[in-house]
C-alpha cells in the first residue's frame, strides 16, 4: 500500500509540475480577450511558431481598440495581404530582448530599436513607442514580455528609417 501511495504521489507531482510552466507569448495573448484580433492576425500572418520559439521577445501589442483605430477597409485588405500583414505583425516586435518598463523609464532620452521587421521604432521614457501610448507593462511570458499599446504600429514600408538617437 505505501509503495501505491509513493506512485500516486510522483505522478501527482509530475502531473503538477507540468503544469507549473508559464505560458509563451502567444499563450498570453490568446487568453486576454482585448487581444482578440491581434490572435487571428498573428494566425492569418503565420507567425504563431515564431513567437511560441525561445525568444526572448518584447511585443508591443495592440489591443482590438488599437485595431478598430484602422479604417475598415484598410484593416481587410492588410488582413487579406499574407506578406503586408506579417511585416506589420513583426514591427511590434522586438526579438532577442525582454525589454521591462523600467528598462525605458530609467532612460534618458528616446531610443531606437531594431524589430523583427527589420526597420526600428522609437521607445520614449515617457511610455511611448513610435506614436502608440504604451497602457499596460510587463506582462510577462515564458519567451518574453508583453506591453499593451493603443495603437496599431505601421512600418514605412519598403524603405528602412535611420535612427534619430541611441540604440537600446
Amino acid at each position: 500500500m505505501k509503495k501505491f501511495v509513493s506512485l500516486l504521489a510522483a505522478v501527482a507531482a509530475l502531473g503538477f509540475a507540468g503544469q507549473a510552466r508559464a505560458a509563451d507569448i502567444v499563450d498570453v495573448a490568446m487568453s486576454d480577450p482585448q487581444f482578440s484580433t491581434l490572435v487571428k492576425a498573428v494566425k492569418a500572418a503565420g507567425l504563431v511558431e515564431t513567437l511560441k520559439s525561445a525568444g526572448p521577445f518584447t511585443v508591443f501589442a495592440p489591443t482590438n481598440a488599437a485595431f478598430a483605430k484602422v479604417p475598415k477597409a484598410k484593416l481587410n485588405a492588410l488582413l487579406a495581404n499574407k506578406a503586408q500583414l506579417k511585416a506589420v505583425l513583426l514591427y511590434h516586435a522586438i526579438p532577442g530582448k525582454k525589454i521591462m518598463a523600467s528598462d525605458v523609464t530609467g532612460m534618458s532620452a528616446v531610443a531606437s530599436v531594431k524589430t523583427a521587421q527589420g526597420t526600428t521604432v522609437r521607445v520614449t521614457p515617457t511610455a511611448r513607442v513610435n506614436n502608440a501610448r504604451i497602457i499596460k507593462t510587463d506582462i510577462e511570458a515564458d519567451n518574453g514580455v508583453i506591453h499593451v499599446i493603443d495603437t496599431v504600429l505601421m512600418p514605412t514600408m519598403g524603405k528602412t528609417p535611420k535612427p534619430k538617437t541611441g540604440h537600446m
